[in-house]
C-alpha cells in the first residue's frame, strides 16, 4: 500500500452493493473508531459463489435505485460515473499486472520442458497455465480501450460497448473455473516434488502502478491463480454502480444492462461448480479466510437480549443480526460488529457482578412460555390427524409455536461469556451450557495459537464478507421445531436411566467430577451431577442417574477438574473433556443397558444408559410386600405408624430444610440413583441406622427418595376419584368458582392423604422462599410434584386413550402442574379450617 503512489480516485467512492447511495459517517468508522476512507484494492474478497449477489443476497438489479440521478443532477451523477470508471480502471492495470506476473514464468518453464532437465512438463505447464494468456489479452484490450475515454471524459463519451464485450467474453472464464481446481493441485503437487518450482510459486513478482515503476509486491501462484475468478464479481458490481449513476436516456445505459444481465447469468451458472470453496472467501493478502464455526447466540446489548448470528473465521469474529427481508426477497445480515483474532481475549465473569441491567423473564414467564409450546405442539398433531385438515389452521399454530419457542430460547440462557477487543470494547453473550461456552473458546484459542496478524477491513470488504456469510452459513435456522422437518424425530419423552461408571486419561491426580446435559426445548439443561471424586487419575463413580427427557434428543457429558483459587480462596471448576451422544429410539429404547464410550481430549469416559417411555415410567405399580412404605397405600403407612404424615415424609423434609434448602435445583437435579434406592431399602426395613444413613447422604439423593415415594404410591396422593374433577377444576375461569372448587376436593381428601399434601405444600413453600439462591421457584416446584401428586394410576389412565409421549405431556402433565401450582400460591391452608367448614360445603356443593 506504500507503494502506490498518489490516491487513486476509488480510494474515495464507496462501492455499495445494497442498493444504498454511501455510507454514513458512522458505517466509515473501523471498529477501533477512527474514520477510514474505503478503496477498492488490488485484493480480492469475494468467494465465487457470492458473484452474481450483492451484499443481502439478492441478485444485482440493473435498475438503478428510485431518485438517486435527479437529486445530484445529470452533471453530478456523470462525475460520479467517471469516479467509478477511474476506480475501476486503476483496480484493472493492477489485475493486468498480477495476470503478467503469472505469465512471467511461463515462458521460461515451457522452453524448459523439452530439455533433458524439465522443471514442468508440457502438460503440467498447460494445466497450471491455462487460459490465463487469454483472459490477459482480453483485460489489456479492454483497459487499452477504456483508458483514453477516461482521460477526454465528457457527457458524449459511451463506455458501454466495452463492458459488453468484456461479459461477451465470460465464456474463457467459464473455461478457467472448470479447471481451477484441478490447476491449483497441480501447482500444490509440482512444488512439493520440485523445489525450483516451489521457489518459483511462493514469490512471484507484481509490478504497481505506472506511477511507481520501481515497486513491486511478492505473491503466491495459488493468491494470483485466483485473481479471475473475484475479478468477475468486481466486474459486476462496478456495472451495477454505473447503472445507478448513468441516465435512463443515455446510450450507455441498455449497453451496460445487458453486460450486467450477461454477468449476472455467467456468475449463477459457476456457483454451485465452485462448491468446494463454499465456505472459504479471500483475505486482503489473497490467503484463504475460512468459516470455522457459526450459530445462534444471545447478545446483550444496553441490558436487551438480542439473537445473534455469530461467525467465527480463521482470522475474525463476526457478530451479524439478521434484517427482515421483503415479500419475495432473500433474507440478508448486517454487520453488528468484528473483531480480529489477533486483538481478541476472554474475560471472566465472577457471579457477583454476573448480569448487571439484562433483562430477565420471571420463572413463571419462562414455564409458561413451554406449556403453550406443548399445547400448540399437541394441537398440531390433532390438527394433522384430522380427516379434513387444513393446512391454513396447521400454518397459523406453526407461526404461533415459532413465536413461543424464539422468546424461549432469547430468554432461557443466563451463563455468561464476555469476550473483548483489546482495541475496543467488550461484548456479552448468554449462552444455555457450559458445553457451549467451552466451544466457541477452543475454537477461537485453537486459531489463535497460528500466527495471526489483526486485520482490519475496509467498508467495501466488510460489506462484501457479511453479504457472503448468507452463503457460507452452516446452521440456517434457529433450533426450534416449527423449523424442523415433519420427518424429524420429535425426540424423546420419558426417563433416560445413566450410569457414569468411571474415566481415563488424566494426567495429574485431581478433583473430578462429571455434569450431565440433555436438549429441551431448543436448548441445552444441566440434569445430574456425580459427586467430586478427589486427588486421583482414575476417577469411579458408578453412579446411576435418572433423567426426566422433554422431547431430548441429545445427552451431553462434561468432566471437571475443581480446585481452590488461593487468591480469593474460592473454588474454580474448568472443563477438562465434553463430548455428546445421539439419543436413538433404537438404540436406548431396550430392556438392557446400552455401554458407551465418549472419548474427550484424551479422556475417555464410561457409561450406560437405558431409556424408559413415559407413559409406561409414569405407572404405579402396588408393592407385594405390605411391610415397608414404598408401594403401600398412605393410609396403610399412617395407621401402621400411628401418624398422620408417613415417617419417610416427614424425614426428608427435616433433612432437606436443614441442609438442602440452599441447594441450587434441589428438587430438580438428579440424586445418585444406587443411594435412592439404598434409602428406599432402608426405610423399607425400617432400619434403626435411617437417621444416620440421611445426615451422611447427599441432599439430592434425599430429594430423590421423597420424590420416589410419591411416584410409587399405588394411586396418586390426591386420589384417582378426585382426578377428573382436580382437573375439571383447574380449568375453571371464574376465580370465585374455582376457589370454591379446589377448596372442597381438599376437603374431599381422605385426612392422611390431606394432612401429608398440606405438609408437602408448606414445605415447598419454603423452600422456593430461598429462590435467589437456590433456583426453585413456585412454578419450578409445582413442575416437579405436580405429575407425581395427581398423576392417575394404570387403570384410570388407561381410560384416557392417550396415544403420543408428547400430548401426555402436553396436556395431562401440564394440568396436573397447573392444580398444584393453584395450591402453591394460595394463602396457608389449615386443615382445621378446611375441616370446620366440610359440612357447610358439602351440603352447599
Amino acid at each position: 500500500k506504500a507503494c502506490r503512489g498518489r490516491q487513486r480516485p476509488d480510494d474515495y467512492f464507496n462501492y455499495n452493493t445494497d442498493g444504498c447511495e454511501g455510507d454514513t459517517a458512522e458505517d466509515r468508522k473501523s471498529q477501533d473508531g477512527s474514520e477510514t476512507m474505503p478503496f477498492i484494492d488490488e485484493s480480492p474478497t469475494m468467494s465465487p459463489h457470492l458473484c452474481a449477489r450483492g451484499q443481502d443476497g439478492e441478485a444485482v438489479s440493473p435498475t438503478p435505485p428510485e431518485g438517486l440521478l435527479p437529486r445530484g443532477g445529470i452533471e453530478k451523477g456523470l462525475e460520479m460515473k467517471k469516479l467509478v470508471l477511474s476506480g475501476f480502471l486503476a483496480s484493472e492495470e493492477i489485475y493486468i499486472n498480477q495476470l503478467e506476473a503469472l505469465l512471467l514464468p511461463m515462458k521460461p518453464l515451457k522452453a524448459t520442458a523439452t530439455t533433458s532437465k524439465p522443471v514442468l512438463t508440457v502438460e503440467q505447464i498447460d494445466t497450471i497455465f491455462f487460459m490465463i494468456q487469454d483472459i490477459f489479452e482480453i483485460h489489456k484490450e479492454f483497459y487499452d480501450a477504456l483508458s483514453p475515454n477516461i482521460q477526454q471524459w465528457d457527457e458524449k463519451v459511451t463506455v458501454g460497448h466495452l463492458f459488453q464485450k468484456l461479459a461477451s467474453q465470460l465464456g474463457v472464464y467459464k473455461a478457467f473455473v472448470d479447471n481451477y481446481k484441478v490447476a491449483v493441485e497441480t501447482a500444490e503437487k509440482c512444488s512439493q516434488a520440485n523445489s525450483q518450482f516451489q521457489k518459483i510459486s511462493e514469490n512471484l513478482k507484481v509490478k504497481g502502478p505506472k506511477e511507481s515503476k520501481d515497486c513491486t509486491t511478492s505473491a503466491t501462484m495459488e493468491a494470483l491463480l485466483y485473481k479471475p475468478i473475484d475479478r468477475v464479481t468486481r466486474s459486476t458490481l462496478v456495472l451495477h454502480d454505473l447503472l445507478k449513476h448513468t441516465p435512463k436516456d443515455h446510450p450507455d445505459f441498455p449497453l451496460l444492462q445487458d453486460a450486467l444481465r450477461i454477468s449476472q447469468n455467467f456468475l449463477s451458472s459457476i456457483n454451485e461448480e465452485i462448491d468446494p470453496r463454499r465456505t472459504a472467501v479471500t483475505t486482503p493478502k489473497g490467503e484463504v479466510r475460512q468459516l470455522v464455526k457459526d450459530g445462534f447466540l444471545v447478545e446483550v446489548s444496553e441490558g436487551t437480549r438480542k439473537l445473534r448470528h455469530v461467525f467465527l473465521f480463521t482470522d475474525l469474529l463476526l457478530c451479524a443480526k439478521m434484517k427482515k427481508a421483503a415479500v419475495g426477497r432473500h433474507q440478508q445480515y448486517e454487520c453488528k460488529w468484528y473483531i480480529p483474532l489477533a486483538d481478541l481475549s476472554f474475560q471472566t465473569l465472577d457471579d457477583s457482578d454476573s448480569l448487571p441491567h439484562v433483562q430477565t423473564l420471571p420463572e413463571h414467564e419462562i414455564e409458561e412460555m413451554k406449556i403453550k409450546i406443548s399445547s400448540i405442539k399437541s394441537e398440531i398433531q390433532k390438527e394433522k390427524k384430522a380427516q379434513k385438515a387444513q393446512s391454513r389452521n396447521v400454518d397459523r399454530l406453526r407461526k404461533k409455536m415459532n413465536e413461543q419457542e424464539s422468546c424461549l430460547l432469547l430468554h432461557s440462557p443466563t451463563i455468561p461469556f464476555r469476550i473483548h477487543n483489546k482495541h475496543g470494547k467488550s461484548y456479552l453473550f448468554l449462552l444455555s451450557s457450559d458445553y457451549e461456552r467451552s466451544e466457541w473458546r477452543e475454537s477461537i484459542q485453537k486459531l489463535q495459537k497460528k500466527d495471526l496478524q489483526a486485520c482490519v477491513l475496509s467498508s467495501v470488504e466488510l460489506q462484501v464478507l457479511t453479504g457472503s456469510c448468507f452463503k457460507l452459513r452452516t446452521v440456517h435456522n434457529i433450533p426450534v421445531t416449527s423449523n424442523k422437518d415433519d420427518d424429524e424425530s420429535p425426540g424423546l419423552y420419558g426417563f433416560l436411566h445413566v450410569i457414569v461408571h468411571k474415566a481415563t486419561g488424566f494426567k495429574e491426580s485431581a478433583n473430578l467430577y462429571c455434569t450431565l446435559e440433555v436438549d429441551s426445548f431448543g436448548y441445552f439443561v444441566s440434569k445430574a451431577k456425580t459427586r467430586v471424586f478427589r486427588d486421583t487419575t482414575e476417577p469411579q463413580w458408578n453412579e446411576e442417574f435418572e433423567i426426566e427427557l422433554e422431547g431430548s434428543q441429545c445427552l451431553r457429558i462434561l468432566c471437571y477438574k475443581s480446585k481452590l483459587n488461593k487468591d480469593d480462596n474460592e473454588i474454580v471448576d474448568k472443563i477438562m473433556g465434553k463430548g455428546q451422544v445421539q439419543l436413538d429410539p433404537q438404540t436406548v429404547q431396550s430392556k438392557n443397558w446400552h455401554m458407551d464410550v465418549i472419548e474427550m481430549n484424551g479422556i475417555k469416559v464410561e457409561f450406560s444408559m437405558k431409556f424408559t417411555s413415559r407413559d409406561l415410567s409414569l405407572k404405579r405399580t402396588p408393592s407385594k410386600k405390605q411391610s415397608g412404605v414404598f408401594g403401600v397405600k398412605i393410609s396403610v403407612v399412617t395407621k401402621r405408624e400411628r401418624s398422620k404424615v408417613p415417617y419417610i415424609v416427614r424425614q426428608c423434609i427435616e433433612e432437606v430444610e436443614k441442609r438442602g434448602i440452599d441447594e441450587v435445583g434441589i428438587y430438580r437435579i438428579s440424586g445418585v440413583a444406587t443411594d435412592i434406592q439404598a434409602l428406599k431399602a432402608a426405610f423399607d426395613a425400617n432400619t434403626k441406622d435411617i437417621l444416620v444413613m440421611l445426615s451422611d447422604m447427599d441432599i439430592n439423593a434425599i430429594a430423590g427418595t421423597l420424590k420416589l415415594y410419591f411416584r410409587e404410591l399405588p394411586e396418586p396422593l390426591l386420589t384417582d376419584r378426585l382426578y377428573p374433577a382436580f382437573m375439571e377444576g383447574i380449568a375453571l375461569s371464574d376465580p370465585a368458582a374455582k376457589e370454591n372448587c379446589m377448596m372442597h376436593l381438599l376437603r374431599s381428601l381422605p385426612d392422611p392423604n390431606l394432612i401429608t399434601f398440606l405438609t408437602l405444600l408448606e414445605h415447598l413453600k419454603r423452600v422456593a422462599e430461598k429462590e435467589p439462591v437456590n433456583k426453585m421457584s413456585l412454578h419450578n416446584l409445582a413442575t416437579v410434584f405436580g405429575p407425581t401428586l395427581l398423576r392417575p394410576s394404570e387403570s384410570e389412565s388407561s381410560k384416557a386413550h392417550i396415544t403420543l409421549a408428547s400430548d401426555i405431556w402436553s396436556h395431562d402433565v401440564m394440568a396436573q402442574v397447573q392444580v398444584l401450582l393453584y395450591y402453591l400460591q394460595h394463602p396457608p391452608i389449615s386443615f382445621a379450617e378446611l375441616k370446620k367448614n366440610t359440612l357447610y360445603f358439602s351440603t352447599d356443593v
